[in-house]
């Protein structure tokens, strides 16, 4: 037989690129849009809806670096489209190719409730099929433009790292604003051939598996009408059918995909940014977790829990259902992915004290497993700090990152510095923002260091930093991969359960003893010395502050401060974020840190001299009075002691 394999490849690309992905959306109408640009900082939902809007075009320039502008988008289904599903498309001039680096939106309805994110790679928002033409299509978007800063040149020194010095030039042009019909056979023809094509070509050609692909992709092929794509996608989809439903080999890799968004609590963005990347995010997931009922979502970081519950009421409704419901997952339980080289060990502590408390007080849950996949090494005393804290797994992502010593295992046992082991896993995809594509899973199936002991391994599966988390195309991805020859078997699952089996068919894993050492950040440690400064100051102040205050409480009636502690203590938790306290966020999150940090002192420093002078009484009206806060005995009025003569 004549070798075509090349040709036929070359054709499936084309094809999808050319006739098959366009007619996703056969027929559009244009939709009406008006928009509104916020003044300043964003501003409420309610008083972004009501505002009064001016016409824009497609095409038009909008959007200062780090402005908020809302636009309503209002249209009418046509008749004609009676019974057929109908989605808004809706682009605000993304590039594709940088989910999360660049502008996002939110979508509203009239009233206020939201709908989901608006990202690069997820343009669109279902508005049903309706029984009949005519019915009314309103929706607003509070559409963010933050300037692209990782850009195909990356880390350029660039003004529009802060507000104050990026001008106001329009950073993005409106690009399609339509009503239109969504063919949902030519989607799912769309899904089955990526998923092919993209196996196929991580296959060996001696493979008789990638021939037997080929040849049904071809047949598939012949069979689209391309003057009809839809309707002929049915008959394409039945070439398919029998190469998409052999079953894996009984020794195939096992996947736990895990929908996940992985978002930097600052980076490329201020902290106020991150709030609504957070609320972005997390409507994309509920919605999708609402359409898939296989789907898991995992999220980390009580930090940004806490920030849509008290910034999106609304949006953090939805969270909390699916909590309920076991999908949407909690996990860390740390109060933000911090930095655990630089903190204090009563920090690292309190990382999970308070990440702990939230969870359980909000959800009744206490996550098991420490998520960490973006942190720029992990310090040695930390698994003694994950046990205590009642955790028993840990992960991370990073130390695949190193970039001259190759970590030897992806699931060991890690060791810290009082012999305390925690199970460890790093996924072999080498990826925390996963799209399930065939050549990730082929490389989390080589690259697995463990293989004739152990079995599995986790793909943490969406777009990350405000991308939107994972898409209902790596949804479908998974479906299809889960349990296909050729491949490793994918299925959504929740972190505990990958743990609880690669945990019980590894339990004599190899022991790595000591730091998880990460070579490629070493930069970090000296970067923004004011930052670290003020990370290391204040530790010290609320060490100072809850040894006063409780001295004084005891001694002296004195009004002890529980609930301003728990909120310091959040804020300097927040500020050891691993992009912040390291130094390599923009220079607006550095700005802002100093700030806080200054204002973090001042209010320690006044809790320490009220609870001072609380002790000394009387005699501080016309005497010295020393504090003795040194663990050893000298003059003075001694911390959780007896007082000592001056």
């Amino acid at each position: 037989m004549h070798n075509d394999r090349s040709i036929t490849e070359a054709r499936l690309k084309r094809v999808l690129d050319e006739r098959i992905r366009p007619a996703l959306y056969p027929e559009s109408v244009p939709l009406t849009v008006g928009v509104w640009n916020a003044p300043g900082e964003p501003v409420p939902v309610e008083e972004g809806i009501a505002a009064a809007r001016t016409p824009i075009e497609v095409g038009s320039p909008w959007g200062p670096p780090w402005g908020t502008s809302w636009f309503t988008v209002t249209g009418t289904v046509p008749a004609a489209w009676a019974g057929r599903t109908v989605e808004a498309v809706l682009d605000l001039g993304f590039d594709e190719n940088m989910p999360g680096f660049q502008c996002e939106g939110l979508i509203y309805r009239p009233d206020g409730t939201p709908v989901k994110g608006l990202n690069p790679r997820n343009q669109w928002v279902r508005i049903g099929s309706p029984a009949e033409g005519g019915e009314k299509v309103e929706l607003h978007i509070e559409a963010a433009s933050n300037p692209v800063l990782l850009d195909y040149h990356p880390f350029l020194p660039t003004e529009l790292g802060d507000k104050e010095t990026a001008g106001s030039e329009p950073q993005y042009k409106l690009a399609r604003m339509d009503l239109a019909v969504f063919d949902e056979t030519v989607w799912e023809l769309v899904q089955d051939l990526e998923v092919l094509g993209e196996l196929m070509a991580e296959l060996s050609t001696d493979s008789p598996r990638r021939w037997e692909i080929l040849r049904a992709v071809e047949r598939a092929l012949d069979a689209v009408d391309l003057q009809d794509v839809g309707g002929t996608a049915a008959r394409a989809r039945a070439e398919l059918t029998e190469v998409l439903s052999a079953p894996a080999h009984a020794s195939a890799h096992r996947i736990s995909a895990i929908g996940h968004a992985h978002i930097d609590s600052a980076w490329l963005w201020p902290l106020r940014e991150t709030v609504r990347k957070v609320a972005r995010t997390t409507s994309n997931m509920t919605a999708l977790l609402e359409d898939e009922p296989e789907f898991v979502y995992a999220m980390s970081q009580a930090q940004q829990f806490a920030w849509i519950k008290e910034h999106r009421p609304e949006v953090y409704a939805k969270v909390k259902k699916a909590v309920a419901d076991g999908r949407f997952v909690p996990v860390g339980g740390m109060w933000v992915e911090s930095d655990t080289n630089m903190p204090g060990s009563e920090a690292l502590a309190r990382q999970f004290v308070h990440g702990k408390r939230f969870f359980m007080e909000e959800f009744g849950i206490e996550p098991r497993e420490v998520w960490l996949p973006d942190t720029f090494g992990y310090s040695a005393s930390l698994p003694q700090i994950v046990k205590q804290a009642g955790a028993k797994w840990f992960l991370t992502q990073k130390i695949s990152w190193s970039q001259t010593n190759k970590f030897p295992h992806h699931t060991f046992w890690w060791e810290g510095l009082d012999g305390t082991r925690v199970f460890t896993h790093f996924p072999p995809m080498d990826t925390y923002n996963a799209q399930l594509s065939g050549k990730e899973v082929a490389h989390a199936v080589a690259n697995f260091q463990e293989k004739g002991s152990a079995t599995r391994s986790i793909a943490p599966t969406g777009w990350g930093d405000g991308g939107g988390g994972t898409t209902r195309e790596m949804v479908a991805r998974a479906k299809r991969l889960k349990d296909l020859e050729g491949s490793a078997k994918v299925v959504f699952e929740k972190p505990s359960e990958f743990f609880e089996k690669a945990q019980a068919e590894y339990e004599h894993a190899p022991v790595w003893v000591g730091e998880l050492y990460l070579e490629l950040h070493r930069a970090t440690l000296t970067s923004q010395a004011k930052t670290k400064q003020g990370n290391r100051r204040s530790e010290h102040l609320l060490r100072e502050a809850e040894l006063w205050a409780a001295t004084a409480a005891v001694r002296a009636g004195f009004a002890y401060p529980y609930e301003r502690f728990d909120r310091l203590w959040k804020a300097v938790l927040l500020l050891q974020f691993h992009d912040i306290l390291p130094g390599t966020s923009i220079a607006w999150v550095h700005r802002e840190a100093a700030e806080r940090y200054a204002a973090i002192g001042a209010e320690l420093t006044e809790i320490i001299e009220a609870a001072q002078r609380a002790l000394a009484g009387d005699a501080a009206a016309d005497t010295s009075v020393v504090f003795n806060a040194a663990p050893h005995a000298r003059a003075g009025i001694a911390a959780g002691g007896a007082a000592v003569a001056a």
